[in-house]
């Protein structure tokens, strides 16, 4: 249930606003020079998308950015996350730019600047380019150098007028879901040999922020998936299986940065070096200092030891007591602070300023006579916000909160079949319908404002 109390105060130069990423919903797929991305290839797959859907057209935000925009305007943020896609500035994902792709961006860095929305840009949302996959992706390491050279190319357009970049979104979730299990692009099922994986993004992410910055980039910052990881009880087996977990999900991609060195992944058969990925020199370019860390927050995770048959040394068990949003997720808002709370405690000092760089819920929410009911979507966003502001005034320093998501978008494997957005999106007329949560945190920032 939502509470109808006023939401706590936060600071006046908090960053409000939400997060898209250019696959999900820019569409124009072959326009402007664009490149074939991994998920341009996967897509094509018989059977591995919902409904056999793409996103060759998805919201159509590359031809529709303007209203987009305005829709943001009205919600009365102040910041947008959007990806670049690598494809639209280097179709090969080498080379030199596409002059094209890159006057996209500088239109759309411009229009929000002129209604005094902050870019956030991230450079890599999981959409490699297919010509980069085709020499082994993110398992060979020369991916990321040339991840850092087209990382160099966008901030010398865009720096002048960009001063928050975030380099790689959520690289455990592409690691496992792209690599390891194969439900997402590239589609591989390497299973644990896909570790090296993490090594070669976490390199490219060190070697982007120092092109950043040589490039006139004023703060860098990488968004990482991180839960709360619940162990199923309090046998010890059940404990141990949570720490492994929580090492891979969680401390895989935040340790390096944060305290420059790996955990402990012995319980997949990983020594320090990685497999023999990890070279001299290579961790004090992945803990190059950063200004703040992104934190993309949906639920915790409950975790038992493994059965014979799981192949990995935990399990994931379901949550019970709790709402659950359209994608059966939990929906635990408490989470959020616990693990905000978490990080300060672990990383102390080294953790730099943090911003919830997304957080949201599908709901099956329908547009009926120009109104789309979400009451699911704004009780999250309520008991999300407060439980932001508990981490806070527990000491954690968070800096901004981006939403997942603007409009109703290509949802990876899902395809069009989960609702993310605060807008509905008819996917046939493209019509844009601002939905009642769209309205409720209209009302709240406007609140939140006026003090």
């Amino acid at each position: 249930m939502t509470d109808h109390t006023p939401l706590p105060p936060f600071p006046a130069d908090f960053h409000w606003g939400t997060s898209t990423s250019a696959y999900q919903i820019e569409g124009a797929a072959a326009e402007d020079g664009k490149g074939v991305s991994i998920w341009d290839t996967f897509v094509r797959r018989p059977g591995v998308i919902r409904e056999g859907q793409t996103g060759d057209v998805a919201c159509d935000h590359y031809h529709r950015y303007a209203e987009d925009i305005d829709l943001m305007a009205g919600l009365g943020a102040n910041a947008y996350r959007f990806s670049i896609a690598w494809t639209r500035i280097q179709p090969d994902g080498s080379g030199p730019a596409n002059a094209a792709g890159l006057a996209f961006y500088d239109r759309l860095v411009d229009a929000l600047l002129e209604k005094g929305i902050t870019p956030f840009p991230t450079l890599f949302h999981w959409d490699l380019p297919q010509a980069l996959e085709d020499r082994d992706g993110w398992l060979a390491r020369d991916t990321a150098y040339r991840f850092a050279e087209y990382a160099a190319l966008v901030a010398d357009r865009l720096a002048d007028r960009v001063e928050h970049w975030i380099t790689l979104n959520e690289p455990f979730i592409h690691l496992a879901y792209g690599y390891a299990f194969g439900v997402h692009a590239p589609g591989r099922t390497l299973m644990t040999d896909a570790i090296p994986v993490a090594h070669h993004q976490l390199l490219a992410h060190g070697l982007a922020v120092s092109a950043l910055r040589s490039s006139g980039a004023a703060r860098v910052l990488i968004a990482n998936n991180c839960t709360p990881v619940w162990p199923a009880s309090s046998a010890p087996e059940d404990r141990v299986a949570a720490d492994a977990y929580d090492a891979l999900h969680n401390r895989l991609f935040n340790d390096p940065i944060l305290l420059g060195r790996y955990p402990d992944l012995s319980a997949y058969g990983a020594g320090p070096d990685l497999g023999g990925v990890v070279r001299d020199g290579d961790l004090k370019v992945i803990s190059a200092p950063l200004d703040g860390l992104g934190v993309n927050y949906y639920n915790p995770t409950r975790i038992a030891a493994p059965g014979p048959e799981h192949g990995l040394p935990f399990q994931d068990v379901p949550i019970e007591g709790v709402p659950r949003s359209a994608f059966d997720w939990p929906v635990v808002p408490d989470g959020l602070r616990e693990l905000l709370v978490g990080l300060a405690g672990r990383y102390g000092s080294a953790l730099p300023p943090v911003y919830i760089t997304e957080n949201g819920t599908s709901v099956d929410d329908k547009a009926v006579d120009g109104r789309v009911a979400d009451p699911e979507r704004v009780a999250f966003l309520d008991g999300h916000i407060r439980a932001l502001a508990q981490a806070m005034a527990a000491g954690v320093d968070v800096r901004g909160y981006l939403t997942w998501t603007l409009i109703d978008n290509f949802e990876w494997a899902e395809g069009f079949t989960q609702r993310f957005g605060l807008v509905h999106v008819d996917h046939r007329t493209q019509v844009r319908t601002p939905k009642d949560s769209y309205h409720w945190l209209r009302d709240r920032l406007a609140e939140l404002r006026r003090g």
